[in-house]
């Protein structure tokens, strides 16, 4: 009976792969294999890694050496411990953003966790999403900062944490804010429910995309408040400039 239940299965997800099969994250159509692009969409995706910024991980167009800092984090160190982007925000890093974030996408998380995964630092102790106002997540019905935060723990190991970090206030959307007005609306809304939860250990902030790092810096500073020993922003996506320094 069970040789009878292993064939079926196995024709069984030989049908559901004809009837459903693998998709692009970047633009949805057929793919080979889950978590696979297609050319042009894994073309037009920019691979950050290093020479980069010690401070922030930005990326430089030349190696420096291993203690370069760029103009920004000369002119004021950054409170977080770096910034580890799996790629450049551009056309196919933002579609999948946007269909993850708000076209109920939820497998992409994974997709973008296996990018994450091998730019993670060695030493982190603990996996903690940023955190949706419970208003917003009771509307989406999902933080997609914590899929990604799930999806990453199941690869690298790292426990997670998505009760580690709430957000105490609703705040408006960010996008149409410059940097000032984006501290100050973030400023005192973020809390650490319990400190014992994050107390000595290097956190992996994890969110989907960096932008101008008001949010993240706001939860860096409450975190490192509420005694973590480091806090390093994992995300799939940082918006960069034109140019490098």
């Amino acid at each position: 009976m069970s040789v009878i239940r292993a064939i079926a299965a196995r024709w069984a997800g030989a049908a559901l792969a004809l009837a459903l099969p693998p998709r692009c994250p970047g633009c949805a159509v057929p793919v080979e294999a889950d978590h696979r692009f297609c050319a042009t969409c894994w073309s037009g995706l920019r691979l950050l890694a290093p020479p980069w910024c010690a401070a922030c991980n930005r990326p430089f167009a030349y190696d420096r050496g291993g203690d370069a800092h760029c103009a920004a984090c000369v002119a004021s160190p950054p409170v977080h411990a770096g910034i580890r982007a799996a790629v450049g925000y551009g056309p196919v890093a933002r579609a999948m953003a946007l269909r993850l974030k708000y076209g109920g996408r939820i497998g992409i998380a994974a997709t973008m966790a296996a990018r994450m995964a091998p730019i993670v630092p060695d030493g982190m102790d603990l996996l903690v999403p940023v955190p949706l106002h419970r208003w917003r997540l009771w509307g989406r019905g999902y933080n997609q900062a914590a899929l990604i935060g799930a999806a990453l723990a199941r690869r690298t190991g790292i426990p997670h944490d998505p009760l580690a970090l709430a957000r105490t206030r609703a705040t408006p959307p960010l996008r149409d804010l410059g940097g000032r007005e984006r501290a100050r609306t973030v400023r005192g809304a973020f809390a650490v429910p319990d400190g014992a939860r994050v107390a000595g250990r290097a956190i992996g902030l994890v969110d989907d995309v960096y932008t101008s790092g008001a949010t993240t810096d706001a939860c860096t500073r409450i975190l490192l408040a509420r005694g973590a020993r480091s806090v390093t922003i994992l995300c799939w996506a940082r918006v960069l400039p034109e140019t490098d320094d």
